[in-house]
């Protein structure tokens, strides 16, 4: 491995790079390969992330998605406690700032995970809250309840 990464003029670092094994065999599964990168042992990861997306061997995505939802519903948690405030939030800032902030997150290589089993769970339930933080009956706020009335 080191010579080709020579070849192509590539410095990876041992301590940030790490191996996987994808394997439908599931006894062969759990099994840790003792992959050498200039004489320094790769750590071994079950569940990889590349680019932002968690892998896992069946490629259902259920850890990203589990992660997704836990990012989703932090956010819709904040923007409740902004609606819910006497800031004066209007119903056009919180619809801008649940778009930016949890469909944007949930978004996020949906073509790759949209076709998985695990798609339509927790996912769904949070960016369903979301669209529902600017309508009139979800509003506590009296500022934002008001604005909606003129």
């Amino acid at each position: 491995m080191s010579y080709s990464c020579r070849q192509w003029r590539l410095k990876p670092s041992a301590s940030k790079t790490i191996s996987s094994v994808f394997h439908l065999h599931n006894t062969s599964a759990t099994c840790e390969l003792s992959v050498y990168l200039d004489g320094q042992r790769l750590r071994h990861e079950c569940h990889p992330t590349h680019l932002g997306v968690t892998l896992d061997r069946m490629l259902s995505y259920r850890e990203n998605l589990t992660k997704t939802a836990g990012k989703l519903k932090n956010r819709n948690n904040l923007l409740t406690m902004l609606a819910s405030s006497t800031w004066g939030t209007s119903a056009n800032t919180l619809r801008s700032s649940a778009l930016a902030l949890c469909y944007s997150a949930a978004q996020y290589c949906a073509p790759v995970w949209s076709l998985s089993a695990h798609n339509y769970g927790r996912c769904a339930v949070e960016l369903y809250h979301a669209s529902h933080l600017w309508y009139p009956p979800f509003y506590t706020s009296p500022m934002a309840s008001s604005a909606l009335q003129h």
